[in-house]
């Protein structure tokens, strides 16, 4: 994402505390139930741990509200949902609080028609957890990039980066920045500028973008 392009998702939700989310315990799981929890207005879902990156158990079957995960989903998108800490906030039919778990989405399930959220897994993160997260990037710096100047575009090989995240230090997103990119130069994955604790998944030669010549479309328009 280029930041000129949706400068108000990074405003609604900078780096700070966790959002909270609602839910309610599930006593059971299965596509009954489900739908039922769809038809009153929740999605089924469930929290677990993961232990150095791998998927462990501690499972607890959840319901959180549609209206709230929708609306999250819509302002951020997919991608920045899926790297954004929330506190669950798990509570009683009428209203006591139960639980509050620090949590990641690791898995957002949409119908492929309507793109209803039909499922969300949780990852708990406690100070002590290292998370796998698809973290997004930002592009910054196109205003004053010197390839871009020149009539070149920015040609976007990766909007994610995995890496492997201690808890406490989960960027939402990553900044890349283009300012001294000129045509032909490219970033890789081991350029990007991120905490020392995170640890690249990916192989550090992998390309994130590109400074490209001009299109041909654009230089069709220039011969006539």
């Amino acid at each position: 994402m280029v930041l000129s392009d949706n400068q108000d998702v990074l405003n609604m939700f900078p780096h700070g505390p966790a959002r909270i989310v609602l839910a309610i315990p599930r006593p059971k799981s299965g596509k009954n139930i489900a739908a039922k929890e769809r038809k009153v207005g929740r999605v089924p879902s469930i929290l677990f741990e993961q232990e150095n990156g791998q998927e462990g158990g501690n499972k607890k079957l959840i319901s959180v509200q549609t209206k709230q995960i929708k609306k999250l989903v819509d302002h951020l998108g997919r991608s920045f949902f899926l790297s954004r800490l929330f506190e669950v906030e798990v509570r009683s039919e009428d209203g006591v609080v139960l639980e509050k778990i620090r949590a990641l989405p690791r898995k957002l399930h949409l119908h492929a028609g309507t793109d209803a959220v039909l499922n969300v897994t949780f990852l708990r993160a406690p100070s002590s957890a290292l998370l796998k997260v698809d973290v997004p990037l930002v592009f910054r710096g196109d205003d004053v990039c010197p390839g871009l100047r020149k009539g070149s575009y920015l040609n976007t090989i990766k909007r994610t980066v995995k890496y492997l995240c201690p808890a406490d230090i989960v960027p939402p997103y990553i900044d890349v920045d283009l300012s001294e990119l000129d045509v032909g130069q490219k970033l890789l994955a081991r350029d990007l500028n991120v905490h020392p604790a995170l640890k690249l998944l990916v192989s550090p030669d992998q390309p994130v973008c590109n400074i490209m010549g001009a299109r041909a479309s654009d230089q069709q328009k220039k011969s006539k």
